[in-house]
């Protein structure tokens, strides 16, 4: 009898369908019936022995709600014997209906069992808890996970003793993960938390990797590159990482119609086993990576979002460094302009901030400068150092990339049937802020323009990058940063900017209500309660509207 090993994971969600993703002990059928009758059914296929399957679940109704139920080889596996947890849903919406958009990045495991947790209430399972009391209250639409849903180079002392089992944790990479079945158990880890695991049964999500996916300052620089290729684990590592994002991640944050497109998801259904399938691609995604798209974009409604690969998607030669190569920024510029009119909010999703504090930004542009070779070899070699001991690889790190950047955010947000609001939501920095550029001289957009950034869901940051960060955004800072690019010859950027929100420090969620061209943020931190348990407090609200 096959059994649910991981999931249901309920992942796009539109007027008429859905997508279900789920890991099953052995093949078979994986079937999603409806309470209303709507119903779906997929073999699974196989890789690297595991065995998962896509559901796609047709002839929903809008703006309707429905349970669901989950069966393998017809025999019923979700909901559990006995679960605590209401039952879970597909919600589809209607056109005109308010959109609510929470997101955040960066999430430890939270200890199993309800365990002392070190770093404080993990604000995804905050969030269960607080709509499984509310069932019928108010709940995101989407789920966006900016980066880091798991830790490759980061694992827990549990993850730790059943590598040690596995294998010699003397030989490199030590207690890192060095291959697919390794990831795998990342995965069980995280998403098996009881709360977590309903919480991506019923509320749909989109997810983009970011460094830890892989590995610390994955794709810092070339010559960091080629550090990494010259060990004997990396290319196992990257190709693992690549492949479980792949399943666990990008599959479903494809549409049905792009799924029903796909070579590759075709194939890997198609053969007994899709392993080597999947790793010829994953081949070729770290040998060009202008031939792998990982970008994508949903449309909610009125709402656009546009998820951009800011790592694999790099191109690392100093003397054309760039955060995505010129094929992926025509992607991204064509796609602000598609339908121009037909959307009232366009999100930009990306792991890394565009907009940091300044002196954080001036240093990067600076050391850019340095390993380009603006001030001679031994600054190059200096420059190099620096930026990978103090991660200086953002946005900032991309000059031109940066400057991308703006020129495509004030095109999107200027013009006949442009948006209302324009917001770059990020996570990575292990904190949260607003900030919000403007364009010296005139010029700048009609649509109001923000960095939103959202970080940790579940995670630590020490003090001294708290008092760090927080000095970031001071006068003196940036005066400070502005020598300092100075020494490197860095022009000032095309755009300016002030923080209008934070720094908050936590375990923490942002959450975006879209209601026709009106749109308000709130801010929520996840803190301990008297007596046990946890609670979202709301920290700030504003509207962001023009």
């Amino acid at each position: 009898m096959a059994e649910l090993r991981l999931g249901p994971l309920l992942r796009y969600a539109d007027g008429s369908s859905a997508t279900v993703w789920v890991e099953a002990s052995r093949p078979c059928a994986a079937e999603v019936r409806g309470s209303d009758g709507a119903r779906g059914t997929s073999r699974t296929f196989q890789i690297a022995g595991h065995h998962y399957a896509l559901v796609e679940v047709s002839g929903l109704t809008p703006g309707t709600t429905q349970s669901y139920e989950v069966f393998l080889d017809g025999a019923q596996v979700w909901p559990l014997p006995e679960s605590p947890f209401p039952p879970s849903v597909i919600r589809t919406p209607a056109p005109e209906d308010t959109v609510r958009v929470a997101f955040g990045s960066c999430r430890w495991a939270a200890p199993p069992d309800g365990g002392h947790d070190p770093v404080g209430p993990d604000a995804l399972d905050t969030l269960a808890a607080r709509i499984a009391a509310d069932p019928a209250g108010e709940r995101p639409d989407v789920l966006l996970l900016l980066g880091d849903q798991v830790y490759a180079d980061e694992v827990s002392e549990d993850t730790r003793r059943w590598l040690a089992a596995r294998r010699d944790l003397s030989e490199p990479p030590g207690s890192e993960v060095a291959d697919y079945e390794e990831y795998t158990r990342l995965y069980y880890e995280s998403w098996l938390d009881p709360e977590v695991r309903w919480l991506l049964s019923t509320v749909p999500s989109c997810m983009i990797f970011d460094d830890h996916d892989v590995i610390d300052d994955w794709n810092t620089s070339a010559a960091w590159l080629a550090d990494m290729r010259a060990t004997p684990w990396w290319r196992e590592r990257l190709l693992s990482g690549l492949m479980s994002y792949w399943v666990h991640q990008h599959l479903g944050n494809l549409t049905p119609a792009e799924l029903a497109a796909d070579p590759l998801f075709a194939a890997v259904r198609e053969t007994p086993d899709g392993t080597d399938e999947l790793r010829v691609f994953a081949c070729k995604a770290d040998a060009d990576p202008a031939a792998v798209r990982w970008s994508y974009r949903r449309d909610f409604g009125r709402t656009r979002l546009l998820m951009i690969d800011t790592r694999a998607a790099r191109v690392l030669d100093e003397d054309r460094r760039a955060m995505i190569h010129p094929g992926e920024a025509e992607w991204l510029r064509a796609q602000t302009l598609d339908g121009r009119g037909d959307y009232d909010h366009l999100l930009i999703g990306t792991s890394l901030p565009w907009l940091l504090p300044h002196l954080v930004h001036d240093a990067e542009a600076w050391d850019a400068a340095l390993c380009r070779g603006d001030r001679g070899e031994r600054w190059a070699r200096f420059g190099e150092r620096l930026r990978r001991a103090a991660d200086l690889e953002h946005w900032a790190a991309f000059p031109a990339s940066f400057e991308e950047l703006a020129e495509a955010l004030r095109e999107a947000g200027s013009g006949p049937g442009a948006p209302a609001t324009v917001c770059v939501l990020s996570g990575d920095v292990h904190h949260a802020y607003v900030a919000e550029p403007t364009w010296p001289g005139g010029g700048g957009p009609e649509a109001r323009v923000v960095q939103l950034t959202c970080s940790p869901v579940h995670n630590s940051i020490p003090r001294y990058i708290r008092l760090g960060f927080r000095f970031g955004w001071s006068g003196v800072a940036r005066a400070l940063g502005r020598r300092i690019a100075g020494h490197g010859g860095v022009p000032r950027p095309s755009v300016d900017w002030r923080r209008t929100g934070g720094p908050w420090f936590g375990n923490q969620l942002m959450t975006l209500v879209l209601r026709g061209r009106s749109a308000t943020l709130r801010f929520e931190q996840a803190r301990p309660e008297k007596g046990g348990g946890a609670r979202l407090w709301t920290i700030a609200e504003s509207e962001l509207s023009p």
